[in-house]
C-alpha cells in the first residue's frame, strides 16, 4: 500500500471534546509545518490543536513531498496515529505529566535501533534485520510521549557528507531538490527544514549532525561526548560517535537535551552532565562574552558568499557586547589526515560483526560460512563503506599500526590540548559550520578528497570531544549557510547560550524553503 493512501486509510478522529465550531480538523498547514516545538506545544497547551491532529497532517506532509525528498527509509503512521492518541490523553492531564516533547512528531535517524522496526542503517547488508530492543534514546523519547514518525535515510553506515551512499537512494535538499541535503544525517535535516517533522535526532561522528543543519537552514548541535547515550546507535566510531538533536530553533535544541541527555550503565563512555537543563543560559545574552575566531578555518577554497556571511555574522555578535578576536589552532590544519585514520579503523573493527550470518542480508545456499561472508559483505556494503574498511584495516595492519594509526592517535592528543588552552582565554569559538553551500547531487561523489573537505570545520570538534553547534548564519546564492559556535568539555550550556543570543538578533532561522 503506498503512504498516501496508508494515511488516509487510518482512523483520525479529533482528540479534545469541545463545541463542534471549536474543533480545529482543518488546520494552517503552512503555519503549523514549520512550528517550533516550543510553538506547538503552547498550541497543545492551550487547546486549540491536539496531537493526533498535528500527526496527521505531518504524515499527510510526508506522504506528498517524499516522492520529491527521499527524507524517511521507513515510515510508521499506525504507530505514530497511537502515539499521538496516548499523548494527547497525557496532556489533557490523564496519566504521567507531559514533557517537552509529549505529541510532537519527530524522525529518528535509521542507524538508530527501533524495537519491531526495520533498522537499516541506509545498507543492504542490513536487509531484513528488525531489532528486539530499542536504543537508549529512542526509549527516552517513548518515555517523553514524543511521537516517532519512522526512520531517517543517511549515508550508509553514516559514512559520507552529502546522503548519496544511501542503498535506498539520495536525499534531496528541500531548498533545492537537485543539491544535496549534507550527511550523514541528510533525512533528519532536510526532513526538519521541509516540515516533515518538527524535530530529528541524528548521529554526529565528524560533522553528521551540524554539517547537514548548515545545507538545510536549520539548527544541530553535537553535545559533548559522553552526554548522550549511544546504547542502541550501529557504530561506526566509537570514540567519535555522539547523538543529537535538529531543531528549528536553539531553544527547542536545548529542550531536546534535556530529554535525551542522561547517564547510562550499558555505554561505557556515557557521563553525567554537570548541570540539569542544558537551556539554563538560553536567556543570559553574550555581553562580556570572549569570542575567538580561529584563522585555521577560513580554509583556503571557502566560498565568497560563505566568507561573507560569516564575516556579517561576526559584526553580530560584536553588536551584542561580545569581545571578538582572532585567535590560531594550528593543528587544525592535521584533524582531516587525524580523523581519515581513525574513523576508518574503528569503523574496520566495528563493521566486522556484519557476516551475513547472524542476521541481515545472508545466503544459506553457501558452502561455508566463509563464502557466506563474503558474499554478503561483496554485496551488502557500499563502495564508500568498502572504502573506509579497507583504509581502516591498512591503518591497523601489522607494519603500519605505529605508522599511521598510532601516531594519528598522539596528534589527537594534540590537538585536544591545543583546545584546552584556547579555552583558558575564549569561552566559545566560531567559525563557519562549512566552507561551502549545499553541491549539486552527483558533483563531488566520484572525488573522495573534496567530498571529505566538507568537513574540514567540524571534524576538528568530534576529534576533541568537544560541544558544537550550528545555526542558520546567513544565505549565498539563495541557500542557507551555517555559524558553528564550539566550546570547552562540558561547555554545552555555553554553545547553546552563545547560539541563542544570534539568534534572536537574527531572522536567518525564520526562513523556509519554498516546497
Amino acid at each position: 500500500m503506498l503512504l498516501t493512501e496508508m494515511v488516509s486509510s487510518l482512523e483520525y478522529v479529533p482528540y479534545w471534546n469541545k463545541p463542534k465550531h471549536q474543533m480545529t480538523t482543518q488546520v494552517n498547514n503552512s503555519d503549523l509545518h514549520f512550528a517550533s516545538v516550543r510553538e506547538l506545544r503552547s498550541k497543545f497547551n492551550k487547546r486549540e490543536i491536539s496531537s493526533s491532529e498535528v500527526t496527521k497532517v505531518t504524515l499527510d506532509r510526508i506522504a506528498t513531498l517524499e516522492p520529491r525528498l527521499n527524507t524517511f527509509i521507513t515510515v510508521t503512521p499506525e504507530n505514530a496515529i497511537r502515539d499521538a492518541k496516548l499523548a494527547d490523553e497525557r496532556l489533557q492531564g490523564t496519566g504521567q505529566e507531559p514533557t517537552a516533547l509529549t505529541g510532537v512528531p519527530v524522525m529518528v535517524k535509521d542507524n538508530f535501533s527501533t524495537k519491531d522496526v526495520p533498522t537499516t542503517a541506509a545498507s543492504n547488508i542490513l536487509k531484513g534485520y528488525i531489532p528486539p530492543y530499542d536504543g537508549t534514546v529512542v526509549s527516552l523519547l517513548k518515555q517523553a510521549g514524543a511521537v516517532i514518525l519512522g526512520k531517517g535515510n543517511l549515508d550508509e553506515f553514516a559514512m559520507g557528507s552529502s546522503n548519496e551512499t544511501s542503498a535506498f537512494g539520495p536525499v534531496h535538499n528541500p531548498w533545492d531538490t537537485e543539491r544535496v541535503p549534507g550527511g550523514s544525517s541528510g533525512g533528519a535535516s532536510a526532513a526538519v527544514a521541509a516540515g516533515q517533522c518538527f524535530m530529528a535526532f541524528g548521529s554526529d561522528t565528524g560533522g553528521s549532525i551540524r554539517q547537514p543543519a548548515a545545507f538545510c537552514g536549520v539548527v544541530g548541535m553535537k553535545p559533548t561526548y559522553g552526554l548522550v547515550s549511544r546504547f542502541g546507535l550501529l557504530a561506526f566510531g566509537s570514540s567519535l560517535d555522539q547523538i543529537g538533536p535538529l531543531t528549528r530553533t536553539v531553544a527547542d535544541c536545548s529542550d531536546a537535551l534535556n530529554i535525551i541527555s542522561s547517564h547510562d550503565h550499558r555505554d561505557s563512555t556515557s557521563v553525567s552532565a554537570p548541570f540539569t537543563d542544558f537551556g539554563q543560559e538560553l536567556d543570559i545574552g553574550i555581553a562580556e562574552m570572549n569570542i575567538g575566531v580561529p584563522k585555521e578555518y577560513l580554509v583556503e577554497g571557502i566560498e565568497p558568499g560563505v566568507r561573507s556571511a560569516f564575516e556579517a555574522s561576526l559584526k553580530t555578535l560584536e553588536s551584542l557586547g561580545a569581545n571578538v578576536s582572532e585567535t590560531s589552532l594550528p593543528l587544525t590544519d592535521h584533524a582531516l589526515a587525524v580523523y581519515y585514520i581513525i574513523a576508518p579503523s574503528e569503523a574496520s573493527a566495528n563493521l566486522s560483526r556484519y557476516d551475513g550470518v547472524k542476521y541481515g542480508l545472508g545466503f544459506l545456499n553457501a558452502n561455508n560460512s566463509a563464502q557466506a561472508t563474503e558474499s554478503a559483505r561483496g554485496e551488502g556494503f557500499g563502495d564508500e563503506v568498502k572504502r573506509r574498511i579497507l583504509l581502516g584495516t591498512y591503518a591497523l595492519s601489522a607494519g603500519y599500526y605505529d605508522a599511521f594509526y598510532k601516531k594519528a592517535q598522539q596528534v589527537r592528543t594534540l590537538i585536544r590540548r591545543e583546545f584546552t588552552d584556547s579555552f583558558l582565554k575564549f569561552d566559545a569559538l566560531v567559525t563557519p559550520t562549512s566552507p561551502n553551500v549545499a553541491f549539486k547531487i552527483g558533483g563531488k561523489i566520484n572525488d573522495p578528497f573534496q567530498m571529505y573537505m566538507n568537513d574540514v570545520c567540524t571534524i576538528p570538534v568530534n576529534i576533541a570531544g568537544l560541544p558544537s553547534i550550528s545555526v542558520p548564519g546567513g544565505m549565498s546564492e539563495g541557500l542557507p549557510v551555517g555559524l558553528q559556535f564550539i566550546g570547552p568539555q562540558f561547555g554545552d550550556t555555553t554553545v547553546i547560550r552563545a547560539a541563542a543570543a544570534y539568534e534572536r538578533a537574527t531572522n536567518w532561522h525564520k526562513n523556509h524553503p519554498l516546497i
